[in-house]
Parts: C-alpha cells; sequence; structure tokens
C-alpha cells in the first residue's frame, strides 16, 4: 500500500484515451471524464491511493500516467 505522505503526478495521454470510463469508475475522486468522454486527473497532484493505482492499471490503453518524487510509478519500465 502506498504510504499516506506521497503525493502522486496524475497524467492522462488525452490522444491515446479511449473514453472507456474505467479509471472514474475505479477512482471517482481522483478522474472525471469531459464531454468528450476523455478522461482528466481532478487535481494534477493526488495522495498516493490503491484506487489511483487501480484506475491506471485498468485503462485498457495504458494513458494514465503516475510519478512520484522517486521517479515513475505507473506504467512499471520494461
Amino acid at each position: 500500500m502506498p504510504a499516506d505522505a506521497e503525493r502522486w503526478r496524475v497524467t492522462v495521454d488525452r490522444a491515446v484515451c479511449v473514453g472507456s470510463g474505467l479509471c472514474a469508475a475505479t477512482a471517482p475522486g481522483a478522474f472525471h471524464l469531459d464531454e468528450a468522454r476523455r478522461s482528466h486527473p481532478v487535481e494534477e497532484e493526488t495522495p498516493a491511493s490503491e484506487a489511483v493505482l487501480e484506475a491506471a492499471e485498468s485503462c485498457p490503453v495504458e494513458a494514465i500516467t503516475i510519478r512520484s518524487a522517486e521517479g515513475v510509478v505507473f506504467p512499471p519500465e520494461e
């Protein structure tokens, strides 16, 4: 489980996003869909949470990137 004090910078690649809505359903406080059904983070920085990580992992096109002060949290580097 991520540390409560840790902050993540969350970005969504809107050119890749297909608007499935899984992120907004999984972490509704962290993501929302606009009129074009493209995802946006609610805030540029958010507390680290399992829900945000799960939302990124469940994105069918891996449009979500999560970064911490230490580096990329998701997607994992290959």
